[in-house]
């Protein structure tokens, strides 16, 4: 039984390390997803697992309890038309705003790389459909804070009930390799514009470069008004002028109309900065 005091302790944690914020109703939450690792290291309650990582803040069950608490679900092409804007409408206002520079996008809390290898995907797809057009290329610099995920991705390698999830046969086709039973690998040219680095999105962006573009979706749900309004300016202090953020289809970008500009792509918004 968790005492209300602990539960306090591990939000006031949690928040602290990584900005999300737990409602007061989410014990069964904390609960389904801490338990494999309380019984693993014979941990009988919150209080006594804040105990241990205060004791060992650099041990690895600090990263463990982030890892088991922090959203990994996701799918290919999720809500499908960030995609298409960014082939129809992003690219293009790109290549004729900045003729032979290299496109650059940062894929924020990228999981276990569907997204920047969705990007990497639809950027190929224009680039069959456009030949020449994007001559420098493309780079997308894909973080998270979770390292084991990050490693994940890195490896590109997905199992079939992972590749169901919003892959379509002619894309499990044209992107990927067979990896053995029920596993496929994301072929390396599709690999080669993706970066994967190490960040906490509380942590200082200042060694990312600049971007064009900012895919930034369905993480701010998690954070407070304060804290994403934080974010959200120093998201705006990476992207180049007149570069865009794509946040996901439940969030919106209430305030700041100083910094960014909404953009009506019909279906779906973009933030354009000031």
């Amino acid at each position: 039984m968790t005492s209300a005091n602990d539960f306090q302790q591990f939000r006031d944690f949690l928040e602290k390390a990584c900005g999300i914020v737990l409602g007061d109703n989410k014990q069964y939450l904390v609960a389904s997803r801490l338990n494999r690792l309380l019984e693993q290291e014979r941990i009988k309650s919150l209080g006594e697992l804040i105990a241990r990582i205060q004791a060992n803040p650099r041990g690895g069950l600090r990263e463990s309890v982030i890892d088991a608490m922090t959203t990994n679900e996701t799918l290919w092409f999720r809500d499908v038309y960030p995609f298409e804007v960014l082939k129809t409408k992003l690219i293009p206002e790109f290549i004729q705003s900045n003729p032979g520079q290299r496109l650059r996008i940062w894929s924020a809390a990228c999981s276990s790389g569907q997204e920047p290898y969705s990007l990497s995907m639809s950027i190929d797809e224009f680039e069959r459909s456009n030949l020449g057009q994007l001559r420098a290329g493309a780079q997308i610099v894909a973080t998270d804070l979770s390292g084991s995920i990050l490693s994940a991705a890195k490896s590109a390698e997905y199992d079939s009930l992972s590749v169901a999830r919003g892959l379509s046969q002619d894309r499990l086709a044209r992107y990927f390799d067979a990896a053995g039973p029920g596993r496929w690998t994301v072929k390396q040219p599709v690999r080669s514009r993706v970066e994967f680095r190490a960040l906490n999105l509380l942590d200082s962006y200042a060694g990312l470069g600049k971007f064009d573009i900012v895919f930034c979706r369905n993480v701010l749900i998690y954070f407070s008004a304060d804290l994403k309004k934080d974010i959200l300016k120093r998201i705006h202090a990476t992207l180049k002028p007149g570069g865009y953020l794509m946040l996901g289809a439940s969030e919106a970008l209430n305030g700041l109309p100083e910094l960014y500009q909404m953009v009506q792509c019909s279906p779906g918004i973009v933030y354009k900065a000031r």
